[in-house]
């Protein structure tokens, strides 16, 4: 390759990488320096132009220099930096490299620099004072660089600051005959490294390092112990603080803990959607500079620039990154990628914003490229700016500017959307909230009072008033935040005027104001449905419907962020993109046992509220809403397995030859929002040791299900149905299940099994078990004999369960829902040998209409009872959502359906089996 110089002279005849360094020349002056400085590099360039930098590239290329001192090493490290900004500015000016491109390499180059300096300078250090030992551990002590920023995400520019925090595990001293405390021997590190790479020599600098974010700024020490940093973000860090921190890594030197010690202060344990208030304070400081220095053509931090899209992707990071941990992620791309896949960004707004990040990142480098300065300001020279818009791709800098401003344009428009202000909303609500407000703040009392909650449709307002109110005087609200309180008493008069619009207002009010009480410790949530009021408006027509489920927001008020979707929220459940999430939350959680099984509790409760929304909202019949349970604690079963067997000690395989069987409501799909799961273990598995192994992993997932976390329970589970009830293992060999279930069942062990079916695990197993259910409910039997034991075991029922009350239990009382269950079990097993398709366990209703066809019982009574029975389980369902334990109502309300049920008993039974 010729000269910078011969080809400017030539300009014809020219090589296709002599093209690509010529056009790199025109759009950047600081390339045009820099060959021409070292004629040296131009050779190196032409062989490798086409490949792009990797890190064993940089770092052989260190380790083939000569370094004895802090001389040497600058020179070797500003050496390397001039070949890595040469060859990459000329591929990316002429799209032979992309925007990962050049951030991957520049991060890489950043890291190895950080970490070749620290080899060789710690050593130097450490002959005059000798090695730094922890004062408690009595080890030796490293140093930890933390990148923050665009170093910490893999994203630096090129001609970028890096922003670093040191830290080290422990105080003590070295060592050495000359010692020293620890802390002054890692400031000296600290210099000496800031040094190496910051210093500008006569071969130029690596980076300019900026240590302003390390604890108390500038006026706090150059390196940190680990105690020292918790300390200060426990007590003392900002909410800014957190969102540098989104990106902070280590770089050089070990781990050794911190990133685990600090994750709790920037991702916390609930959802944080303060943080929309933080992120939009910090933006209105960042605006103010802006004004103030008039910054209004700064592409990094004026008006739909980068810091906007950085905003927009790191909001969600904090508020949901405690949550979820797969948003831990630190690239703004990937971040946006992410949003996008969870459904919390809508697909077109991630897909403008990425293109309008890219188009962003490359013109801040490009304006970099000019003077290998750091710059994120639009040129004002008429030369500069051809430059720009030439290494942009367009002929003219109108052009150009044309295309900046509909990307900046963007980028406003969806930030303003993420980040608007709900105050905003709320002033435009202020007339006619007035009146609401002014109950709230006593500002009206007395009769004046009770007459505008009158007036406002409160049927007792009186009392209502007074209870609203005992809460304003409460020791709980006194005690809250200034800023908790002030959203409190903002969303109060919004409950007073929603609850107003509901056909029972009073209860209505009460309960949403009971669940403001219970979360108003919780800033978080607070501040959900202050940044969101609509989804106040969600909660009061969800709370008034059922207390059932008010209780349910109350106890688990992390389901406050389902209402932020109706979409979502409403929408049929996708079952195998459930499993397929859940699987993936708790994979990512591996190791962690308390937070997997915290997680698939708050996956669970989301789901069944989401259900439930539907379900009172008058969407969703009564058998999907049980099909929809079934197949979720179908899911949580299988999750359940699947996260415990690897951690298992002795497993003796990689995948369990294991199943959950699922009985009465679960195996009859017939779940209820507070059902328990009757089931069983069963494996197949011919090991020495499978019995014990399974045993442990039965144990394992009954507690995984039944345990009170913070989160709560999954279910209260019933094992009884096992082979020997509560005297038998806990876990059954497919062989010994089938031979106790052919020689020593009793009959009302074969009516559950008329009601059970595979739900979790191996399938193999499950299509065995389904064989020998089929084999057993197919056996000859004398239906006399059979009669008389399933009578006698409904009176024992009967009598285990007495109502002394006047209203008739929907399900124990005779010519209730347990006579149709015995009802039908008694028909399965006496006609399966003769009926096969008696034994698919298709639900009593469904069954009940087969028996009336095949003239098993009389047709039209049979319909009869199905619908009395779809009648009841919809009767109990309403009276569960009310909050209610037992399901009784007025015999008169059911005396129809109670005296079908009878009759059909009376014809399948006799009058004797009454």
């Amino acid at each position: 390759m010729r000269t910078l110089s011969q080809i400017l002279q030539t300009n014809t005849d020219l090589s296709q990488n002599e093209q690509y360094l010529l056009h790199a020349a025109k759009c950047s002056p600081f390339i045009a320096r820099l060959v021409n400085s070292d004629a040296g590099l131009l050779p190196e360039l032409d062989a490798t132009l086409h490949q792009a930098w990797t890190v064993a590239e940089m770092q052989a290329w260190l380790d083939s220099q000569d370094v004895a001192d802090d001389a040497s090493l600058k020179r070797a490290l500003r050496k390397l930096r001039q070949r890595v900004m040469l060859r990459l500015i000329v591929r990316d000016l002429n799209g032979l490299g992309g925007l990962d491109e050049v951030m991957l390499v520049v991060s890489a180059l950043a890291e190895i620099s950080l970490q070749f300096a620290l080899f060789h300078i710690t050593p130097w250090l450490e002959a005059q004072y000798g090695e730094p030992i922890g004062e408690e551990s009595g080890e030796r002590q490293h140093f930890t660089v933390v990148g923050m920023g665009k170093l910490g995400g893999h994203e630096l520019n090129v001609s970028s600051d890096i922003d670093l925090i040191f830290a080290f595990a422990e105080d003590g001293e070295t060592n050495g005959a000359k010692s020293i405390g620890n802390v002054e021997f890692f400031t000296r590190l600290a210099k000496r490294l800031i040094a190496a790479i910051d210093e500008i020599t006569e071969d130029g600098f690596v980076f300019r390092v900026d240590m302003r974010l390390r604890p108390y700024g500038s006026e706090g020490p150059l390196a940190c112990s680990f105690a020292m940093l918790e300390e200060y973000y426990q007590n003392q860090g900002r909410e800014w603080e957190r969102y540098a921190w989104i990106k902070g890594r280590v770089v050089a030197g070990p781990d050794q803990g911190l990133s685990e010690l600090l994750r709790p202060f920037v991702f916390r344990k609930y959802l944080d959607f303060g943080a929309f208030s933080s992120m939009r304070d910090l933006k209105v400081q960042i605006q103010r500079d802006v004004n103030r220095r008039d910054m209004h053509d700064n592409i990094k931090l004026g008006r739909g620039g980068i810091r906007e899209v950085e905003f927009i992707a790191q909001v969600f990071q904090l508020i949901r990154g405690g949550r979820d941990a797969s948003l831990q992620i630190k690239p703004t791309l990937s971040v946006l990628r992410l949003l996008g896949e969870k459904g919390l960004l809508p697909a077109n707004a991630v897909q403008e914003l990425k293109q309008a990040y890219i188009f962003l990142r490359n013109l801040e480098h490009r304006l970099q490229y000019l003077e290998d300065t750091q710059t994120q300001d639009l040129p004002v020279n008429e030369e500069s700016r051809q430059r720009i818009a030439l290494g942009m791709g367009y002929e003219e800098w109108s052009a150009f500017l044309k295309v900046l401003e509909q990307h900046r344009s963007v980028v406003q428009r969806h930030f303003e959307e993420v980040f608007s202000d709900p105050a905003e909303e709320r002033s435009e609500q202020e007339v006619p909230l007035q009146r609401e407000a002014a109950l709230w703040r006593r500002m009206v009392e007395g009769d004046e009072a009770v007459e505008a909650m009158a007036q406002l449709n409160y049927q007792e307002p009186a009392e209502t008033l007074r209870k609203l109110l005992s809460l304003h005087d409460s020791p709980r609200y006194k005690q809250l935040p200034e800023l908790s309180r002030q959203r409190f008493d903002t969303l109060i008069p919004l409950a007073i005027k929603e609850a107003a619009q509901e056909s029972n207002p009073d209860q209505a009010l009460i309960r949403v104001a009971d669940l403001l009480d219970s979360i108003c410790r919780r800033a978080s949530y607070l501040a959900l449905l202050a940044e969101y009021p609509s989804a106040l408006t969600l909660v009061t027509r969800i709370v008034s419907a059922s207390p059932w489920l008010a209780q349910y927001l109350t106890q688990h008020p992390i389901l406050l962020d389902e209402l932020l979707d109706t979409r979502n929220l409403y929408a049929a459940p996708d079952f195998a993109a459930m499993h397929a999430d859940l699987e993936q939350r708790v994979r990512l959680l591996s190791g962690d046992v308390e937070r997997q099984m915290d997680e698939m509790r708050h996956f669970k409760h989301a789901a069944v509220f989401r259900f439930a929304a539907k379900d009172v909202a008058g969407e969703l019949a009564l058998e999907t809403l049980s099909d929809y349970l079934s197949a979720l604690a179908d899911i949580i079963l299988d999750v359940a397995i699947k996260a415990i067997w690897p951690s298992l000690r002795h497993r003796h395989r990689e995948k369990p030859l294991f199943a959950v069987i699922g009985y009465g409501k679960l195996g009859g799909k017939e779940l209820g929002y507070a059902s328990d799961l009757d089931i069983i273990f069963l494996y197949d598995d011919e090991a020495p040791e499978a019995g014990e192994v399974y045993a442990k992993l039965g144990q394992r997932v009954n507690t995984w299900l039944s345990s009170m976390t913070p989160a709560g329970t999954l279910y209260e589970t019933d094992m009884q149905l096992r082979p020997d009830g509560a005297s038998g293992l806990l876990v059954s060999s497919v062989q010994a299940f089938e031979t106790y279930q052919q020689e020593k069942a009793w009959v009302w062990e074969h009516q559950a099994l008329t009601r059970a079916r595979f739900c979790a695990g191996s399938q193999e197993i499950g299509a065995t078990f389904e064989r020998i259910r089929e084999t057993v409910l197919r056996q000859p039997r004398d239906n006399q004999a059979l009669s008389a034991e399933v009578v006698a075991m409904r009176q024992k029922m009967h009598q285990a369960h007495p109502n002394h009350g006047e209203l008739f239990d929907l399900k124990h009382d005779r010519g209730g829902i347990v006579d149709v269950e015995f009802i039908v079990q008694y028909l399965v097993l006496a006609h399966a040998p003769q009926y096969p398709e008696l034994t698919r366990n298709l639900g009593n209703i469904a069954l009940l209409d087969i028996l009336g066809r095949l003239g098993l019982v009389d047709a039209v009574l049979a319909h009869e009872v199905a619908q009395a029975y779809r009648d009841y389980r919809r009767r109990q369902h309403a009276i569960r959502l009310q909050g209610d334990q037992k399901a009784r109502v007025p015999l008169a309300k059911v005396e129809q359906e109670v005296s079908a049920v009878w009759r059909l008993w009376q014809q399948v039974f006799g009058k004797e089996g009454g």
